[in-house]
């Protein structure tokens, strides 16, 4: 056997993290988790447009949206949303394998976002609930605008498994 299929059958691909894995136990009240920053543009709204068939004026015809009153499109609720995924950040890669499933998932929205707005969205965890085999992890989901207007705030919650020695 050569030495390249000797490194290929020893190559983990749960080993390759980028960054450390951290147990449940490891985790704090308070640790952030920033999703880098993005300017919203008309791209991502026919993207949006497109994977949720929603077709209403206000987010896809800018003299409907001016007539209104307002500077641009406004992006659909869910659009927003999205944008606190945490996937688009570290926390999932944090808790590496001992993610079991996203439980549960609340917001309010505060103020619209405008095409051509640069979002900053953050993750904080609020609340660690250690359970018999698994815990659950809360997060505090938040999206500023490049003005610091908070246009969004929600919850979001994990299942993760316990290591195994606890």
């Amino acid at each position: 056997m050569s030495d390249i299929q000797k490194q290929q059958q020893r190559y983990d691909p749960l080993d390759h993290q980028m960054v450390p894995v951290k147990e449940f136990e490891e985790l704090k009240v308070g640790d952030r988790f920033p999703i880098p920053s993005r300017t919203i543009g008309d791209a991502n709204f026919a993207a949006f447009q497109l994977a949720s068939g929603d077709n209403h004026p206000i987010h896809y015809d800018v003299e409907y949206c001016k007539q209104l009153g307002h500077d641009g499109l406004l992006a659909h609720g869910f659009q927003l949303l999205i944008q606190t995924a945490p996937g688009a950040g570290l926390f999932p890669h944090v808790i590496g394998s001992n993610l079991i499933g996203f439980i549960e998932q609340s917001s309010r929205f505060f103020k619209p976002l405008i095409a051509g707005d640069t979002v900053y969205p953050m993750l904080e965890i609020t609340e660690l609930v250690r359970q018999t085999t698994t815990g659950v992890i809360t997060l505090k989901s938040t999206v500023h605008n490049q003005r610091s207007e908070l246009l969004m705030e929600g919850m979001q919650k994990f299942l993760v498994k316990l290591a195994a020695s606890t």
